[in-house]
């Protein structure tokens, strides 16, 4: 890949296009699951566990066949076990396709409310919802373990007899039960704590959340006379739902067809199989289509939320302001399977900072829930919001400027990662730098008003996508990828495939892929989709460029050598009369050789790390604990914003979506480990009259792994606003809050506490 040392000037990356697909969208035209229509298509429903935990003894489903309209039924015994055990996928590392397996449909066992038992295809949805009702199971109920502490504890109900330990971004070992445990190290933690003249040392929980996508998991699925099956679904990843179902009902690869519609929503909750092999196996029993719709309270019940979570975090610093030791220890839940997001966790817990003494562990643990899917940034909020209140309380301790010391600690380019490399171009510093001076930081507070700030990393990712671009005799480009988009990634995309070749965005026609029609592509996730698929969009643009500079020279009876290509324009560097725009070169294209098109695909590494620091100014109602958001301002580097607009999007509803974590957002179970609060009216996400207009301040240092210097954002945003507001809630009231959300009743305690210890 070319890439100059400094960045030019562009033409198109930089701008605010208007994006091709949004009229499409607003007008109903957006072709979402839901409006999926094929002739002779059944209706699928599904019948779960209502047992947290529970081994399953029988299945009857003799009267629900009987029910007129029902054309098939299937139970775990109608899938065959997976050929293949650890398998990548995508972002979360090796996944056990036998646990994607049984987490599809329960075989054996029940692990959480939810998990499914068996399901039914019939001519009308009514139909098949009576018969899942008909269907008779036998299941002796067994102990349910519903959080990390009572998983680890003596004696707790086992779960799995053996599993494979999950290996989310970095392997795991298994070391008790319902747990395995990772350990990373740096200096002399011991020795450490010596040097520290102030130390903190705290404990705190936060609870399961779910993501709240609007679009529910829907699927189409048929077979055809050659043994092949065509999947219609709402994906971050084609590719991934390919390859489970194949898996799944062992089918090869190249039988399974899998075709993205409009995506209503995932922050990283739709790269699994859930009822893609559900619908397959139900058409192929029945001989006719199937379509499976989840219901919003299916969605909460059996898909991935994030982990809650159990934190200790100790650390220490010198007078001076230098930090010197961490002690950190993390239990993330993985729900009924491993592979949580505790590696994530781990490391992105202290890495935005140099500290020479470090001691990180981890806990994956097994917990009678549905098995955890990332949520933005996945594992970053909890531990942030630990680590960013230990930060806040040592700058009191030692009389600092909250900003100010973390200035003083904060990682620069240069510095030795956790992980034992150093640390790749970062403008941590300068973004601190820029929080002080802000306007915001400063500003006049009120009664029981606060201000909070939160620094924040994640560590973006690479991974392998694929794009092909193809000229037109007009001049215009199609451009395909297999990156299903979430968030305007296909005018991102069409932006840099226009930057490179030197044309308008306008002539760029983006599409995406199924997986019969383009190069293999990993899910649009992991803030990748930008910078990742740009690389491969890139790299398409300049063998599309090279074979045009190419068809110049023939035209010109020179040497492609001396064809010189310039954003888009081609010229003989021995004879300047000889000149062709982008557009007039394609017109002779089919006269000189024939169309031109270039494929491209690319696993790059240099990813970018990506940072951002929040302030928000809250008010604190004594009476109630309620806490209203009065400001708030997110400082995030975009590397290059590609899209302005689009980057603050990403990061306002990341905000908007950490505030959800930070004051109303969990799962509430009952003693038998049910769901109580399965619906959006009960799991309370923020609305519009929760939150201000968010400011966001995008700041660019150039990642120097992408040729315009691109860096993800869509992660990030969601890091620091629960830990920001936490210290402002401090900052406010005096009360050190310990536990998400910070929900009224939480903070009220906290209020009562602080009056009967000053009594």
């Amino acid at each position: 890949m070319n890439k100059p040392e400094k960045l030019p000037h562009f033409r198109v990356v930089g701008t605010n296009p208007i994006r091709p697909d949004g009229l499409d969208k607003v007008t109903g035209r957006a072709v979402y699951g839901d409006d999926f229509k094929i002739a002779g298509m059944l209706h699928g429903k599904v019948l779960r566990s209502p047992h947290a935990h529970a081994r399953i003894k029988s299945i009857d489903t003799r009267r629900a066949a009987k029910l007129p309209g029902v054309r098939a039924i299937i139970t775990g015994a109608d899938f065959p076990k997976p050929s293949v055990a650890m398998v990548p996928m995508g972002e979360g590392g090796y996944v056990d396709m036998n646990d994607t397996a049984d987490n599809v449909i329960a075989k054996g066992k029940a692990f959480y409310d939810g998990h499914v038992i068996a399901a039914v295809a019939a001519d009308n949805p009514h139909i098949a919802e009576e018969a899942v009702a008909l269907i008779d199971v036998k299941y002796e109920v067994l102990p349910p373990v519903m959080d990390v502490r009572s998983a680890m504890a003596p004696g707790a109900a086992v779960l799995h007899e053996t599993f494979n330990p999950g290996a989310f971004f970095m392997k795991t070992h298994k070391v008790l039960p319902n747990a395995s445990r990772l350990e990373l190290g740096a200096g002399d933690v011991a020795r450490g704590f010596k040097e520290a003249d102030v130390i903190v040392e705290r404990e705190f929980t936060t609870e399961t959340v779910h993501q709240g996508y609007i679009e529910s998991h829907i699927c189409t699925a048929q077979w055809d006379e050659r043994g092949q099956v065509t999947i219609w679904t709402t994906t971050q990843g084609a590719f991934a739902i390919r390859d489970q179902v194949a898996i799944v009902c062992a089918v090869p690869m190249s039988h399974v067809r899998v075709v993205p519609l409009e995506i209503g929503g995932g922050f990283g909750g739709k790269d699994t199989a859930y009822i893609e092999p559900l619908a397959a196996m139900l058409a192929k029993k029945a001989d006719r289509p199937v379509k499976v719709v989840m219901s919003r309270a299916e969605s909460l019940r059996a898909t991935g939320p994030s982990s809650g979570t159990f934190i200790r975090a100790k650390m220490g610093a010198k007078k001076d302001g230098t930090l010197v030791a961490a002690d950190l220890s993390f239990a993330y839940e993985a729900g009924g399977f491993p592979g949580g997001p505790i590696a994530a966790g781990v490391l992105t817990s202290i890495t935005r900072y140099n500290i020479p003494n470090v001691r990180l562990e981890g806990f994956d643990v097994l917990v009678n829930k549905p098995k955890v899917k990332p949520y933005r940034a996945p594992g970053a909020t909890q531990s942030n919001f630990a680590v960013e209140q230990v930060m806040n309380q040592l700058a009191e301790k030692l009389g600092m400027d909250p900003v100010e010391f973390r200035i003083r600690n904060a990682m620069k380019t240069g510095d030795r990662l956790i992980l034992g490399f150093p640390c790749p171009p970062v403008g941590g510093v300068e973004m601190l730098e820029a929080v002080k001076k802000h306007p915001h930081y400063k500003a006049p507070l009120g009664k029981n008003q606060g201000r909070g700030v939160a620094f924040s990393f994640w560590f973006g990712a690479g991974l392998t996508s694929s794009a092909e671009l193809s000229v037109n005799s007009d001049g215009t480009v199609q451009m395909c990828t297999g990156s299903c988009d979430l968030s305007g990634t296909r005018l991102t995309l069409a932006m840099q495939a226009a930057e490179a070749l030197g044309i308008d965005v306008e002539d760029v026609s983006p599409t995406i892929g199924d997986t019969h029609s383009v190069g293999y592509t990993l899910q649009s996730v992991g803030s990748r989709t930008t910078f990742a698929t740009g690389i491969a969009v890139y790299e398409a643009a300049q063998k599309v460029l090279k074979e045009m500079a190419g068809r110049a020279a023939l035209l010109w009876e020179t040497d492609p050598a001396n064809v010189a290509v310039d954003r888009g324009d081609f010229t003989d560097m021995n004879n300047p009369a000889h000149r062709f725009t982008f557009r007039e070169l394609a017109d002779k294209l089919e006269h000189s050789g024939g169309p031109v098109s270039a494929q491209s695909t690319v696993t790059p590494e240099r990813v970018g790390f990506q940072l951002a620091a929040h302030l928000v100014d809250i008010e604190v109602d004594t009476e109630t604990g309620k806490v209203d958001i009065l400001r708030y301002t997110a400082f995030q580097d975009a590397g290059k914003a590609v899209h302005p607009d689009f980057v603050a999007g990403q990061i306002q509803g990341g905000v908007v979506q950490g505030l959800g974590w930070a004051l109303n957002e969990e799962f509430w179970y009952d003693a038998k480990g049910r769901l109580c609060n399965a619906s959006l009216l009960d799991y309370r996400m923020p609305i519009a009259l929760d939150v201000p207009m968010i400011d966001v301040v995008i700041l660019e240092t150039p990642n120097p792994g992408h040729p315009f210097g691109v860096r993800g954002v869509g992660e990030v945003p969601i890091v620091p606003p629960a830990a920001a507001v936490a210290n402002a809630i401090y900052d406010a009231i005096g009360v050190r809050m310990d536990a998400l959300p910070m929900k009224p009743g939480r903070v009220l305690q906290k209020i009562k506490e602080q009056k009967s210890a000053a009594a």
